[in-house]
């Protein structure tokens, strides 16, 4: 239970603001631009600030705003936050930067505190088109180390390396096995060739094809690892009394939480030992309480997926199984549109489109609008996006406005 302290402190940030506007770029159409051909022109493909900016006049179409109606602006990805408010034509009033549960957080404070009302979250990275690497000697582009995944002692090269290891010490304590993990990319790839903006729509995968997949660090498969593709997002968060003579019923941003998991980071022991199990906990101590909710109360639910195993972790962290059990739990369909706790349900990372935890904010809003045909979770009105990566976690829970 929260600490009451904890609920002052979030409580007046309830419902304080609403998601009225959200645009992406045409991923399948992005993808298709070849490694190292990145262009500023055509449908497909683009720097990272013409994909941005892409995204951004789709946010603004859907949410039947004026570019002169946006008063704040935070800036994810790549992207130079002076450069891309000149290319919008933008003088915010308040600014900030980060990915998009932060964004989304930080959206919040800066209208609960008088700042701003209408504030553009963007991000856009031509990633795949400028050859960006996320392992190997010339990750991120062989600058740096980033302690949680290329730590030189231990020989870490990559990001999967460390989930790899993670998910071999599931198994290991838990016996979870690669047969029950397939269920996760089965079930994004169903969803999505129900969405018609993802990358891998063609068909649907089996158990068999995961389990014919090579493995790229045993025991993860190919299937295992996320896309990367170009691509641009944006949000618009309005104060909430504001939002109710937009274009579409608003989506209330209800409970959030953050945690973060730093000490001893470089010894990868919050990681491998406690599956960030400890920041899950006082994150739900946060964002449950403040939204009014309880995990009984989530209809769609989304998590980061650079790695198939995240959703194994954060569900057994956030409660919705015991720890140890989320191999079981995602069996039999329970975690696909029709199920019990329908996950990722545009497809994801591993199969929508990787856009560090953007897509899935585009999703959960469209989910909880409604008329997603196929895919639309019926009755859906709580969602809830749940973030563990680089020592964060964090989780968002949206509501159906009034």
């Amino acid at each position: 239970m929260a600490a009451q302290a904890d609920l002052d402190r979030l409580w007046p940030l309830k419902d304080v603001a609403a998601i009225v506007g959200v645009g992406e770029t045409d991923y399948a159409a992005d993808y298709r631009t070849a490694r190292g051909e990145a262009t500023a022109t055509g449908s497909g493909g683009g720097d990272s600030y013409v994909l941005a900016a892409r995204a951004f006049r789709r946010a603004l179409d859907d949410a039947g705003l004026e570019k002169g109606d946006i008063d704040g602006l935070c800036v994810g990805g790549p992207l130079a936050h002076e450069r891309i408010a000149e290319l919008l034509g933008l003088n915010p009033r308040w600014s900030s930067g980060g990915d998009a549960p932060r964004s989304v957080i930080d959206a919040v404070q800066a209208i609960q505190a008088g700042l701003c009302t209408t504030v553009a979250c963007v991000y856009g990275n031509a990633q795949r088109s400028a050859n960006v690497q996320y392992g190997g000697p010339q990750a991120m582009g062989g600058g740096g180390i980033l302690s949680y995944v290329y730590y030189a002692p231990w020989g870490l090269t990559s990001q999967g390396a460390l989930y790899a290891l993670m998910f071999k010490r599931h198994q290991l304590v838990y016996g979870t096995t690669e047969e029950q993990l397939a269920a996760i990319p089965v079930a994004l790839r169903k969803h999505a060739t129900l969405n018609p903006n993802a990358i891998m729509r063609e068909r649907p995968m089996t158990t068999e094809d995961y389990l014919n997949a090579r493995y790229i660090v045993e025991p993860l498969r190919l299937f295992d690892y996320c896309l990367v593709n170009d691509g641009g997002v944006a949000l618009i968060v309005q104060r909430a009394d504001l939002a109710r003579e937009r274009r579409h019923e608003p989506v209330l941003v209800s409970g959030f939480g953050w945690s973060e998991l730093s000490v001893d980071a470089t010894q990868l022991r919050p990681r491998i030992k406690d599956f960030y199990f400890p920041a899950h906990h006082d994150v739900v101590a946060q964002v449950y309480p403040m939204a009014g909710v309880t995990q009984d109360d989530i209809d769609v639910y989304a998590t980061y997926d650079s790695f198939s195993v995240h959703l194994l972790f954060t569900l057994e962290g956030f409660g919705f199984c015991g720890e140890g059990e989320s191999g079981a739990f995602i069996q039999d369909g329970r975690i696909e549109v029709g199920g019990e706790l329908p996950c990722n349900t545009s497809g994801g990372m591993l199969s929508e489109s990787y856009m560090q935890s953007w897509n899935q904010q585009v999703e959960l809003v469209r989910q909880l609008r409604g008329g997603l045909g196929d895919r639309q979770v019926e009755g859906a009105e709580v969602a809830q996006y749940a973030h563990d990566v680089a020592g964060k976690c964090m989780s968002l829970i949206y509501t159906k406005g009034g």
